[in-house]
């Protein structure tokens, strides 16, 4: 793998980003000074430090995206801009892809990756890994709304699973947890319920929850923790 691409595909800087600190010799390949990031190395042995800080590889990359209003998670969507245009080419390149989806409107919580399996896993229906939104609607919650969504609610064509629904005070907002992803199927629950979603926001999936510090539209890479979570889930079921 070239130098160049190893230092991108792990989040740790652009291209043009390692060029510019490497005419500074500010990039080693195992103690040497490196200029030139066409060379190839060994992802799995050569030590690689940029900056002062050595970059551990891995053969998957996990990322974690606010996902902004605008934006669209499915590849064959073309009504609005993508959401892996949020983040550098780089990770488009290296085969990176949203894990599940979020409609244009719906804001928050995606794991961008290009571990497949992993991927396949969450979104694996019988899986039923939780997600837990922070909704607002139009009018006030039925008082048995709670119990209707622990039961599953017929929307025509299936009847939803048990979800969890923890209404706040004037019941106009609060947190939803359902462990399906069926289209549109939170905004359904609640039409079906009488009443319309005016804002949804995802703050946790699969036992990890948005990063607080992250402004919408920004992206970090997962700590390790995050990334052992999701990959718990393998276990749990």
């Amino acid at each position: 793998m070239r130098i160049d691409k190893f230092i991108s595909c792990t989040g740790t800087a652009s291209r043009r980003e390692a060029a510019a600190l490497a005419k500074k010799g500010g990039v080693t390949v195992n103690g040497e000074t490196v200029r030139d990031l066409s060379r190839h190395i060994d992802p799995e042995t050569d030590r690689v430090v940029y900056g002062g800080e050595t970059i551990v590889y891995r053969k998957y990359t996990y990322v974690m995206l606010n996902k902004p209003e605008g934006y669209v998670s499915a590849t064959d969507d073309r009504s609005a801009p993508f959401v892996m245009e949020l983040l550098p080419p780089e990770f488009s390149k290296a085969g990176m892809f949203p894990c599940g989806r979020l409609d244009k409107d719906t804001v928050g919580l995606m794991i961008i990756t290009n571990d497949g399996p992993l991927a396949h896993m969450l979104l694996h229906p019988k899986r039923h890994v939780s997600k837990t939104y922070r909704f607002s609607c139009e009018s006030a919650l039925i008082p048995e709304a709670e119990r209707k969504f622990e039961a599953g609610i017929d929307l025509g064509d299936f009847v939803s699973a048990g979800a969890r629904l923890v209404c706040g005070e004037n019941r106009m907002g609060g947190e939803v947890t359902i462990s399906e992803g069926k289209y549109h199927q939170i905004k359904r629950m609640f039409t079906a319920l009488g009443n319309r979603i005016t804002y949804l926001e995802r703050i946790s999936f699969g036992g990890v929850d948005l990063d607080p510090g992250l402004a919408r539209g920004e992206w970090r890479l997962c700590t390790d923790d995050e990334i052992a979570t999701l990959k718990a889930n393998f276990e749990a079921k």
